[in-house]
């Protein structure tokens, strides 16, 4: 099997949503039991999220991520470790099209 680099996989984006979010987009690369590993990918904008339970790594691009239950605003750079819960309500401001690693 060869090696799979997440910064190259090609992730097809799509508008999902009709309230004018940015596109975005995954390709998962493992399920083992309830565990996924994958790769996100989202173009500038703003988008709304209601969290599920994940760790991710930011592979390139730039966002901050706002909480609606009062917790600091991150700002997510490349190399940004970041766990997420599930729940949460989020809101995603891009400023560059960012690529993260996902384990949920």
């Amino acid at each position: 099997m060869n090696p799979i680099a997440a910064n190259r996989i090609e992730v097809d984006l799509e508008a999902s949503r009709e309230d004018g979010s940015p596109a975005e987009g995954s390709k998962s690369l493992l399920e083992f039991k309830s565990t996924e590993i994958g790769v996100w990918e989202i173009e500038p904008g703003v988008a709304h999220d209601i969290e599920i339970d994940e760790v991710f790594v930011v592979l390139y691009g730039r966002a901050t991520v706002t909480f609606a239950d009062g917790t600091p605003p991150m700002e997510l750079v490349p190399g940004s470790v970041v766990r997420l819960f599930d729940g949460q309500h989020t809101e995603w401001v891009v400023h560059e099209r960012l690529r993260k690693v996902y384990i949920a």
